[in-house]
């Protein structure tokens, strides 16, 4: 058996989300949606490529946000983090930058369901 890598990570999100997820992964964050297969299509969410990897926006019954678990997206370099953090912040996301890493600059930021989500420069 071998792992090959990763493929897809999932956040959840509460009933009706769809268009909050488009927004924010989709509009804001510029990942491309992909549509989700026939077979899970009814379960709600809504699906996003990021690089040769996906983010799926997933529902769950009782739905609490996750406060310290997150996935982390590469963005290409400084100049690209402080457009994409500007673009955040003129559309009202908190940005919460951590400098605790030397030499790699990073921030958090909430989805609109306030799951954490990490932007960090390569």
């Amino acid at each position: 058996m071998t792992i090959l890598g990763l493929d897809h990570v999932q956040v959840t999100a509460p009933t009706g989300c769809e268009a909050a997820a488009r927004h924010f992964y989709g509009t804001l964050l510029g990942l491309p949606e992909t549509p989700k297969p026939e077979g899970v299509r009814a379960t709600g969410g809504v699906w996003f490529r990021c690089g040769a990897q996906g983010i799926h926006v997933g529902i769950e019954e009782g739905f609490r946000p996750a406060r310290k678990a997150h996935p982390g997206l590469a963005v290409d370099g400084d100049a690209a983090l402080d457009v994409l953090a500007a673009r955040l912040v003129d559309a009202g996301v908190e940005l919460e930058w951590d400098t605790r890493i030397a030499g790699v600059r990073r921030c958090y930021v909430r989805d609109p369901w306030g799951n954490r989500v990490e932007l960090v420069a390569r």
